[in-house]
């Protein structure tokens, strides 16, 4: 059985590890709700099942799956990944499942943040979340892996990324929004950060490019590549709509220190030529509490959006011109590892990407 310790990361000598160090498994949610995914999430489904794919040629992928959904998605799924029932509200992992910590000798723990669909009753995307919130839970059950609850600490996992080293990079347009924890100071944030990711220093970029769906993530506009370097979206077009953030984050980036003292190499990566929109056939069930999707509405569609595996990067793709470009960039940033890229305009008409709907869980 999965313990709470009743005390905290850095108190103990656990720290979450890069995404780039040595990953044992990706743990991914069944795409199913009718309210966000068109067309009873089928054409989602799909999308789901070739990023689990190209990441299980590199690592193991474990899927959880409603009740209902069993045996379509086992069905759907080649037998190499996992299949394991588990109630959710919806399948963004990332957001909802837990981040785990390792010390010096090898044992894993990880951090159990309270989720409440990015705002609560303020501006959440919809209502309950309650199954979400056990997430986390019930993959440290199955894994058997004990966990720190953050109480009354509400934290997505798209919303930092840290170098495992020290550094945490967070925008203030999600940490400070009125919906997460509005009873905390931004010290007394920032101090969470330090106590339950084990780092010293919180690099604060001010906004994100989706005000209205997750209030401004940082995995759609930056990350940590290795230690003391950075990608960061970049766009000169003035016409694009992400261009204000690119210029603002990459300039705030190239003057940044790490925990270390390192001054941060800031790589660009390319946005999409053409903003991608909903479009089309865009049909989904309407249902009280959750957030309304219309044709012509702008979606999140950057390519930071990426995951990091063992020996490669699984890159969204969507059929833009600047998807070959977007794959020869990481290419360069990640030399090493193969790149990969995934169809994933599915995946953003429901809001996110491939960063989103996966969470690593670290070799020992």
């Amino acid at each position: 059985m999965a313990k709470r310790i009743k005390s905290t990361p850095k108190k103990d000598g656990f720290r979450m590890p890069g995404e780039f160090e040595p990953q044992e498994e990706i743990f991914m949610i069944w795409p199913e709700r009718p309210d966000n995914w068109r067309n009873g999430g089928k054409p989602v489904q799909e999308a789901f099942t070739n990023v689990a794919k190209a990441i299980s040629r590199f690592e193991p992928v474990t899927m959880l799956v409603s009740a209902g959904q069993y045996a379509n998605a086992r069905n759907k799924l080649p037998a190499e990944i996992r299949v394991v029932e588990a109630s959710n509200n919806d399948s963004w992992v990332r957001d909802c499942g837990p981040t785990f910590v390792k010390n010096d000798k090898g044992e894993l723990r990880a951090v159990d943040w309270e989720f409440n669909a990015w705002g609560g009753l303020v501006d959440g995307l919809y209502f309950p979340w309650d199954q979400d919130n056990m997430i986390a839970q019930k993959i440290c059950e199955l894994e058997r892996i004990d966990t720190y609850k953050a109480e009354n600490f509400v934290l997505e996992g798209g919303s930092f990324h840290v170098d495992g080293e020290g550094t945490v990079i967070t925008t203030e347009m999600c940490l400070l929004s009125e919906g997460r924890n509005p009873h905390l100071s931004k010290t007394e944030i920032e101090d969470m950060l330090k106590e339950y990711l084990n780092v010293e220093k919180v690099i604060w970029v001010k906004d994100g490019i989706d005000p209205d769906e997750t209030n401004g993530h940082i995995d759609d506009v930056a990350c940590f590549v290795k230690p003391g370097e950075v990608a960061c979206i970049w766009t000169d077009d003035k016409e694009d709509p992400f261009y204000q953030v690119c210029q603002d984050t990459y300039n705030q980036l190239v003057n940044e220190t790490d925990a270390k003292g390192r001054k941060l190499k800031v790589h660009k990566l390319t946005t999409p030529e053409k903003a991608v929109t909903l479009q089309g056939d865009f049909a989904i069930d309407y249902v009280e509490g959750t957030i309304p999707r219309e044709d012509g509405d702008l979606c999140i569609a950057s390519y930071m959006n990426f995951l990091i595996v063992n020996g490669g990067v699984i890159v969204p793709q969507y059929g833009d011109k600047n998807d070959a470009l977007a794959l020869e960039q990481i290419q360069a940033m990640f030399p090493d590892r193969e790149v990969v890229g995934v169809q994933t305009r599915e995946v953003v008409y429901g809001g996110g990407n491939i960063h989103c709907i996966t969470q690593q869980k670290p070799q020992k």
